[in-house]
């Protein structure tokens, strides 16, 4: 009682396809797959960077942003 089958399936599969069209449905869909084509490239994008770059960060915010390295003080 609780499984759908197939033709329960089919009939919400026509229903969706009747509110939305096969249009947007399509550009839904293509849409999806350019996120998740760009999540992966930002994944990979972040492991193929060096180490060798000393941690110089890649883009600046704004002029007025100054990186330093922060230091701990050493206690007495």
């Amino acid at each position: 009682m609780g499984s759908l089958s197939i033709w329960h399936w089919l009939i919400v599969l026509v229903i969706v396809m009747l509110v939305f069209g096969t249009k947007k449905l399509g550009n839904m869909g293509s849409d999806l797959g350019k996120a998740v084509k760009g999540f992966k490239d930002g994944v990979k994008g972040e492991e193929d960077k060096p180490a060798a770059q000393g941690g110089a960060p890649s883009q600046v915010a704004d002029k007025t942003t100054i990186d330093v390295d922060a230091k701990e003080k050493a206690k007495s």
